[in-house]
C-alpha cells in the first residue's frame, strides 16, 4: 500500500555537512538501516561510486568528501598531493590562503561567487585543513564528461517560426568541448574561451550541441537538399566556454570557472542561458556540491541554467531500474534538468517514447524530483566538428549525404553527425528558454522554468519497452514524475502562454521524503511556502499533471508503478545494502557501466 500527499515547509539553504557511516548507510531519510531494508531502496543509491569508509571520523572530517577521507587515511598515499575545491563560510581572504600554504598547499584559482578556491594540497594535510573553522566543505576536483529536422516539429517549433521567435539578442553560454569551424554554427559564436588547450572543438560534442541550439542549416539549405538541419534559436548568440578535452573529459574546477566567466560576461553578451550538456556522479547533497553551488549563483545572477539529466537509465544495481541516477549538476533544484525522448524519426509526438538510457530521479541524498522536462535526444542530426575525435572513434555517428541531399552519393557527410543522449535533449530546452526571453526580456529564470514546465505536453503512454539487440536485455519504462518530470517540451505552447507566475516566487524543483511504516510507504512532496509549485500551478489539479495523472489513484502512486507492491525496491533480498551492493565492478560507475559510449554516442536505434 502506498500513499502520497503534499505538504508545506521551507527548505534550508545553508551549507551543512554530510557524514558517511562506515557501512555507507547514508540515506535521504536518515533512518536506521533495518528500516531502509523495508523501505524505498532507491535512496540507498547514495553509496553510488563511493569507496567504503574504513575509519570513524572526527568532526573536522565531516567536512571532507568521502573520496578525500580515503586519500587521507591511506598510508601509501599520505605523501601525495590532491586537487581539491575548498568552500569557505565567507569570502576567503589572504589569511585563509596563507593557512593553506602553511600546510604545503598551492592556490590554483579562486571562485569568488561560491566563496571557494581550487588548491593542490598534500593528502596528509586534508584533515588538518578541514579543521579550520572558516572551511565549510572540501571536495575533490572531480571529473566531468559530456553527457534535427524531425525534432523541430515534434516540440512544436513551427509556432516559433510563425511568431518570428529565433532567440535574436539573447546570449547562450555553451560550456562544453568548444565549437568547431562548421558554417552551420561558427557565425553564431561571439566569444570563445578555453580552460583546456585551444578554443577549437577536438571532441565534437560541443559543436553538435551548438547545432541544436542555433544551427543555421547553411550546409543543408538549397534546391538540392531534401532536409535542412536547423537549430531552434537560430538568431541567438553563442558564447563558447571550452572545458572538455579531445576525449570529452573535464573537471569541476574548469566548469565552475566557466560558469563564473558566464556570469562576468552576462552584461556584455546578454548571457541569459547556460547549457550544461555534461555531468558526473552525485557524491553529496547539492548543498555541499561546489558544481551545484556555482549553478545556483548563475541562476541568482539572472541566468537560466539547463543541465542534462544523465544517461544512466539502464543502470539496475540493487534492482532499482534506473531510478536515482540523475547526475550533477542536474541534481540541483534550481537547474532545469532534461531527460531524453526518442522521437522515432517522425514529426508527430504520438509515437514518441522515453529513451531507456535517460536518467531518472529522485536525486541522491536530497530526493529532489527530477528530471524537470524531457526533450528529443535520440539520433539527433546536427553540426559536425571537422577532424573531431567522435567521428573517428565512433563511425556510426556519421550520416550519409543521401540522408539530406538529392542524388547524394553513398559518402559520409562532412557537415553533420548523429548523436544520442540527454546531452542532445538539453539544448532544445536552452534554445526554448532563449525564445521566451527574446519574447519577454523581463522574465526571471524561475518564470522561464515554470512556464516551460507548466506548458509541457503531458500525454504519454502508460508504459513502453525496448530490447537491446546486442545484449537481449529488455527495458520497461513507466511514465512517472521521476522519468518524464513535468512533461515533454512544447515550444509553441510556451510561447503562446500568457500565464506567468509572480517574479517574487521561485521554481525550485520540489523534494520528496519517504516515511516507512511496516509495508506502507508514505511519500510527501515537500514545497516551500512561496514556490511556484503551489496548488494552482505546476502541481495543481488542473495544470501540469491534470486531475488524473501524478497524484491520481492509478498512476505514480498506484499499485503497479514506481513505489508499487510489485516493485523490487521494497524487496529486502536484493536491496542496495544486500549482496548486490553498489561498490561492485559492474555497477553504474564501474567497468560495465550502463552509460557506455555506444549507448550515448553511436548511431542506430538507441532507445
Amino acid at each position: 500500500m502506498v500513499r502520497a500527499q503534499l505538504s508545506g515547509g521551507a527548505r534550508s539553504r545553508s551549507i551543512g555537512s554530510v557524514k558517511r557511516e562506515t557501512t555507507m548507510t547514508l540515506s535521504l531519510l536518515n533512518r536506521k538501516k533495518n528500516n531502509l531494508r523495508r523501505g524505498i531502496r532507491i535512496l540507498g543509491l547514495a553509496a553510488l561510486g563511493l569507496a567504503t569508509a574504513t575509519a570513524v571520523w572526527g568532526v573536522s572530517s565531516e567536512k571532507l568528501a568521502g573520496e578525500l577521507r580515503s586519500a587521507h587515511s591511506s598510508e601509501t598515499r599520505s605523501s601525495e598531493t590532491v586537487d581539491v575545491i575548498v568552500q569557505y563560510t565567507h569570502a576567503p581572504d589572504e589569511a585563509n590562503r596563507a593557512a593553506v600554504r602553511s600546510r604545503g598547499g598551492e592556490l590554483k584559482r579562486s571562485f569568488p561567487t561560491i566563496h571557494a578556491a581550487h588548491y593542490r594540497v598534500p593528502a596528509a594535510a586534508l584533515e588538518q585543513l578541514a579543521g579550520d573553522a572558516d572551511v565549510a566543505y572540501i571536495s575533490p576536483d572531480r571529473q566531468v564528461s559530456g553527457n534535427l529536422d524531425q525534432a523541430l516539429p515534434t516540440i512544436d517549433a513551427t509556432v516559433a517560426n510563425l511568431m518570428g521567435a529565433n532567440g535574436r539578442g539573447v546570449g547562450i553560454a555553451v560550456i562544453d568541448s568548444g565549437i568547431g569551424s562548421n558554417l552551420d554554427v561558427m557565425n553564431s559564436v561571439v566569444y570563445r574561451q578555453s580552460w583546456t588547450g585551444d578554443t577549437d572543438d577536438h571532441f565534437g560534442h560541443g559543436t553538435h550541441v551548438a547545432g541544436i541550439l542555433a544551427g543555421s542549416g547553411a550546409n543543408s539549405t538549397g534546391l538540392l537538399f531534401t532536409h535542412t538541419f536547423k537549430g531552434l534559436a537560430t538568431g541567438a548568440s553563442l558564447i563558447s566556454l571550452k572545458v572538455l578535452d579531445s576525449n570529452g573529459n573535464g573537471t569541476d574546477s574548469n566548469v565552475i570557472a566557466a560558469i563564473e566567466q558566464a556570469i562576468a560576461l552576462k552584461s556584455k553578451y546578454n548571457i541569459r542561458v547556460i547549457n550544461l550538456s555534461l555531468g558526473r556522479p552525485v557524491f553529496e547533497s547539492y548543498k555541499l556540491d561546489p558544481l551545484c553551488q556555482a549553478v545556483e549563483q548563475a541562476w541568482k545572477a539572472g541566468i537560466v541554467v539547463v543541465a542534462a539529466a544523465g544517461n544512466f537509465g539502464r543502470a539496475n544495481p540493487g534492482l532499482t531500474n534506473g531510478y536515482g541516477t540523475i547526475t550533477a549538476p542536474g541534481s540541483d533544484p534550481y537547474a532545469i534538468t532534461v531527460g531524453a525522448m526518442n522521437d522515432k524519426g517522425t514529426a508527430t509526438r504520438t509515437d514518441d517514447v522515453i529513451a531507456s538510457y535517460s536518467s531518472k530521479g529522485p536525486t541522491l541524498f536530497d530526493g529532489v524530483v527530477k528530471p524537470d522536462l524531457v526533450a528529443p535526444g535520440n539520433l539527433i542530426d546536427a553540426a559536425l566538428a571537422p577532424l573531431s575525435s567522435l567521428t573517428s572513434a565512433y563511425p556510426l555517428t556519421d550520416i550519409m549525404f543521401s540522408q539530406y541531399l538529392f542524388l547524394g552519393l553513398p559518402l559520409v557527410s562532412n557537415n553533420y553527425m548523429q548523436l544520442s543522449g540527454t546531452s542532445m535533449a538539453a539544448p532544445w530546452v536552452s534554445a526554448a528558454a532563449a525564445l521566451l526571453i527574446q519574447q519577454n526580456p523581463a522574465l526571471t529564470p524561475d518564470q522561464v522554468k515554470a512556464r516551460l514546465m507548466k506548458t509541457a505536453y503531458k500525454t504519454f503512454p502508460a508504459t513502453s519497452s525496448y530490447t537491446d539487440p546486442s545484449t537481449g536485455i529488455a527495458y520497461r519504462e513507466q511514465y512517472d514524475i521521476f522519468t518524464v518530470g513535468a512533461g515533454y517540451l512544447d515550444v509553441g505552447a510556451a510561447l503562446a502562454s500568457g500565464d506567468t507566475p509572480a517574479s517574487t516566487l521561485n521554481a525550485l524543483s520540489p523534494a520528496v521524503t519517504f516515511v516507512v511504516s511496516g509495508d506502507v510507504v508514505t511519500a510527501t512532496l515537500v514545497n516551500s511556502s512561496n514556490v511556484v509549485w503551489g496548488s494552482n500551478v505546476v502541481w495543481g489539479s488542473n495544470v501540469v499533471w491534470g486531475s488524473n495523472v501524478v497524484w491520481g489513484a492509478n498512476v505514480v502512486w498506484g499499485s503497479n508503478v514506481v513505489w508499487g507492491s510489485s516493485n523490487l525496491f521494497l524487496t529486502a533480498s536484493n536491496v542496495v545494502w544486500g549482496s548486490q551492493v553498489l561498490a561492485a565492478a559492474n555497477v553504474v560507475w564501474g567497468s560495465a557501466s550502463a552509460d557506455s559510449a555506444a549507448v550515448i554516442l553511436a548511431g542506430g536505434d538507441q532507445n
